[in-house]
């Protein structure tokens, strides 16, 4: 949803030959679309605290009811899910600050425009973040 709004309104980044990896236009680039990010989901969020307060009908049949509140409960566990997304933001955001974005928080290499691109909220580099699902993985099992 935010995802594919986000892809059609940030183009990707192309840093100019020789420029140095997460330079101010680089960061700058990266603010604009977790702050945009961040307000979209915000307008999400708003949007459906007041649509339950609108819809917050009674119904009569148990099927009706049934259905209205599974609908609720869909939507919360989305909600849930987007604020949690915002927490990252604020992070990713607060990493740009302290100029530490874009960074592996395990091994400290670049983690790479294009895995930014993808998921502006990244902290870690590819290979660290394979080797942390693989370690969840044989746990898990």
């Amino acid at each position: 949803m935010a995802d594919d709004t986000l892809h059609k309104q940030f183009p990707p980044y192309v840093p100019a030959a020789g420029e140095e990896y997460m330079s101010e236009k680089q960061m700058a680039h990266f603010r604009e679309i977790l702050s945009t990010l961040k307000s979209e989901l915000m307008d999400d969020i708003e949007r459906t605290v007041h649509t339950m307060q609108d819809e917050a009908t009674v119904f009569a049949d148990p099927n009706d009811r049934a259905s209205q509140e599974s609908d609720i409960a869909l939507e919360l566990r989305n909600r849930d899910r987007e604020r949690k997304l915002i927490k990252k933001i604020d992070e990713a955001l607060g990493r740009i600050e302290a100029g530490e974005y874009g960074y592996c928080d395990s091994c400290g290499v670049e983690i790479g425009l294009k895995r930014l691109e993808a998921r502006p909220t990244a902290t870690m580099c590819i290979d660290c973040k394979t080797l942390e699902e693989m370690r969840e993985r044989q746990v898990a099992k």
